[in-house]
């Protein structure tokens, strides 16, 4: 993620005629990312089935029913992450602008009779027999084409309107998401992705902290209007915000399923009750195999169980992070960056909704909230990374040779 003042390297490595060289690229692979990849869904789907057991066998008659489904989803998209780190990356500098156009055009689908609602959210899309959110395409779409313009900008990406561009680039995929698929909180994550690659590519960090700054302070002042104001509302936004600042209050409302996860969180200790021992998941917190998981964990394996997997997903972000920082050209390197992006702030995200840090936003765990959309495309990011990381390892025997 290094500044773009250090000189660019080309977009296209440089190819080489040397069959010894071929040969030895494919000898080369991140293991180290695949394995924490891999422990972190074996993981997700140990907690999967410990979590929904229950609610699963109460509501299919098959306790397995939703470990089966993600189990099944699972492997099949690790196999895909493989094909897809087997295929050279700079592929996709040739459909930038069809993926672009894709994404945004899914989501307006959303609106149409093709659309399906669950969960009282209008987010899903019907395409024969795959239904997904394509909302989830949007990320993948602002990582890719965002870093691709930025390196076909070149110094342009330090001027004002370099800036604006790529910020409106990104923000009408985010605005997409959130005026047709209704989901701000996909939103906040599009934006906050192309927010980030700005940031990473732009010479100058000054500007930046100062409108972080700003943002930050007039976030605050905000909730701390509406907190002393407004007691009720008819917005189920704002009354999220009301529930997050005191959620006692509405315990026996919209802040009954954060006040459940504190309860598990609090009775599970240090070490836990045990593995699939969890008392809050026989139906006190509703939905409990989404995005509140992280609070069984916390119940059934402790804090420790809890740190465990944050430690997992910090190798994560680290390798990720060091693919960027060593990718062979720039383009790889901030496709990367969005990567590392887009995984931290939905990890963030996530845990600081279960332990009331923020109001909730509906996002869902990284390779272990259910959900086969979700996972389809986390794993096409990861093959993506591999993809970048076999890169590395060719330049490297070859510098060494």
């Amino acid at each position: 993620m290094a500044k773009t003042k250090q000189q660019r390297k080309p977009l296209i490595p440089a190819a080489t005629s040397s069959s010894s060289h071929r040969k030895r690229k494919a000898d080369y692979y991140d293991y180290s990312l695949l394995a924490v990849i891999i422990l972190l869904t074996c993981f997700g789907l140990i907690m999967l089935y410990s979590t929904s057991s229950y609610m699963a066998e109460l509501n299919y008659g098959d306790d397995m029913y939703y470990f089966k489904k993600q189990a099944a989803i699972s492997l099949a998209c690790i196999v895909a992450a493989l094909a897809i780190s087997e295929v050279d990356y700079h592929i996709l500098t040739k459909f930038t602008g069809v993926l672009y156009g894709a994404a945004a055009v899914l989501m307006i689908l959303v609106k149409t009779p093709l659309g399906r609602s669950a969960n009282g959210a209008r987010r899903w899309l019907n395409l024969g027999p795959l239904s997904f959110q394509p909302s989830e395409i949007a990320k993948i779409a602002v990582i890719v084409c965002l870093s691709y313009m930025i390196v076909n900008m070149g110094k342009k990406v330090r001027t004002l309107k370099g800036c604006m561009t790529l910020a409106g680039m990104g923000g009408a995929l985010a605005l997409f998401a959130y005026v047709f698929t209704d989901n701000l909180s996909t939103a906040i994550i599009i934006f906050c992705i192309t927010a980030g690659l700005i940031f990473v590519a732009h010479p100058q960090t000054k500007p930046f902290l100062i409108i972080a700054g700003v943002g930050i302070m007039m976030i605050i002042i905000f909730v701390r209007v509406l907190s002393s104001s407004m007691e009720t509302s008819s917005n189920f936004r704002l009354r999220r915000i009301l529930v997050w600042l005191h959620p006692e209050d509405y315990a026996s409302g919209d802040g009954y399923q954060t006040i459940q996860a504190l309860y598990a969180i609090g009775s599970g200790g240090l070490l836990g009750r045990g593995l699939g021992n969890s008392i809050q998941k026989l139906g006190s917190v509703p939905e409990a195999q989404n995005d509140m998981i992280f609070s069984i964990v916390c119940e059934e394996l402790g804090i420790v169980g809890g740190v465990i997997l944050l430690l997992l997903f910090a190798y994560l972000l680290y390798r990720l992070f060091f693919i960027a920082q060593n990718a062979p050209d720039m383009f790889g390197s901030l496709m990367v960056t969005g990567i590392f992006i887009h995984i931290a702030l939905q990890v963030i995200f996530n845990i600081a909704v279960v332990v009331n840090l923020m109001p909730n936003t509906g996002v869902t765990l990284p390779f272990v909230s259910y959900g086969g959309t979700s996972i389809l495309f986390l794993m096409a990011e990861m093959g993506l990374a591999l993809s970048v990381a076999r890169q590395i390892k060719f330049q490297e025997s070859e510098r060494l040779l």
